[in-house]
């Protein structure tokens, strides 16, 4: 007689969401091309930066679009990461400032975008079938870009 159980990546990463997405499937999930959009965004006006988030998180590749003097404000209230950077954080014991630091949490772009656009701006992209929404604001500082996070989970 021999006993099984289900291996990591076949676990409901949160078997209570409409669509149950397993650990495998989420770690094999494409990466998203964001080209055409980003061509769309542009052709909008009042973009200043795009910035990629890849390896580095946001906290180390949305500073790298933006000017000396100035840092992003990223409100973490704004959206909901996928599941599997809970499980992530969790089966890792990843504390939240390192998971920013190395993860995209589920943001794969930030456009920085003129305050007067930015709804323009994400209904735009809305309408090409992404999601967008204001993730926060440029604000003064002093010396190098950085990213200051606010709203905490």
């Amino acid at each position: 007689m021999g006993a099984s159980r289900a291996s990591p990546p076949a676990q409901p990463l949160d078997p209570d969401a409409e669509a149950v997405t397993t650990l495998g499937d989420a770690l094999l999930a494409p990466t998203r091309i964001y080209a055409k959009p980003a061509l769309a965004l542009l052709r909008h006006g009042g973009v200043h930066a795009l910035a990629h988030i890849t390896g580095g998180g946001i906290t180390d590749n949305l500073p790298r679009v933006l000017p000396a003097g100035t840092k992003a404000v990223v409100d973490l209230r704004t959206w909901t990461p996928p599941p599997v950077f809970r499980w992530l954080k969790d089966a890792g014991n990843i504390g939240q400032a390192e998971l920013l630091r190395t993860f995209n949490c589920g943001v794969g772009m930030i456009a920085c975008v003129a305050a007067d656009r930015a709804a323009g701006a994400c209904g735009l992209l809305r309408t090409a079938g992404e999601q967008a929404w204001i993730i926060g604001r440029v604000d003064p500082h002093r010396g190098e870009p950085v990213v200051e996070y606010a709203g905490g989970r």
